[in-house]
């Protein structure tokens, strides 16, 4: 991965705590895939429906929160250091929708994701913020700090002179390189 995706610049406009709901094209989605079924279009539809009225997102600086439902609210909070894989799917009509599901999957040992976070436009980049952040990376910083050769001279000056103790020690051994 190259540093300007490091860095969060990638995809520069988009911020991921401006996500609470899914796009109106998830309704629509659900919509065509429920007329798919035929005649079990309301049985299939109408969870559906509930499910895209009540869900929400909420994304801060250690986490994830995702909640839905009606009678059986179901809430899920994910940090970011919890997150082992994250995995964009997308569907024909999904594509044709400009859709994509992102799934969230930990180290609960589930073959399911225990996140998917359906209805986001942006999925390239919110599956980008999101390695970043599982990762470590802060995306706030653009540029390096001033202070940064200070750090990396102390750190380089430590390293040569582990190389030349190692040296040393290879030369008294009689097994010079």
């Amino acid at each position: 991965m190259d540093s300007s995706r490091q860095a969060g610049t990638e995809f520069p406009g988009f911020d991921p705590t401006a996500i609470t709901r899914p796009h109106r094209r998830l309704l629509s989605y659900y919509v065509l895939a429920s007329l798919l079924t035929g005649p079990l279009f309301p049985f299939v539809f109408l969870p559906l429906f509930f499910k895209y009225e009540t869900l929400r997102y909420r994304f801060d600086a250690s986490g994830i929160a995702m909640s839905w439902g009606i009678l059986f609210r179901r809430e899920t909070y994910l940090t970011y250091r919890r997150i082992q894989d994250i995995h964009l799917s997308r569907n024909l009509l999904q594509r044709w929708m400009g859709l994509a599901t992102v799934a969230v999957q930990t180290a609960s040992g589930s073959a399911t994701p225990e996140m998917s976070i359906e209805g986001i436009l942006e999925a390239e980049a919110l599956r980008d913020h999101l390695y970043n952040r599982m990762r470590g990376v802060e995306e706030t910083v653009a540029t390096p700090p001033a202070h940064a050769d200070e750090g990396g001279g102390e750190a380089l000056a430590l390293l040569q002179e582990i190389r030349d103790l190692l040296r040393a020690r290879a030369a008294d051994r009689g097994d010079a390189r």
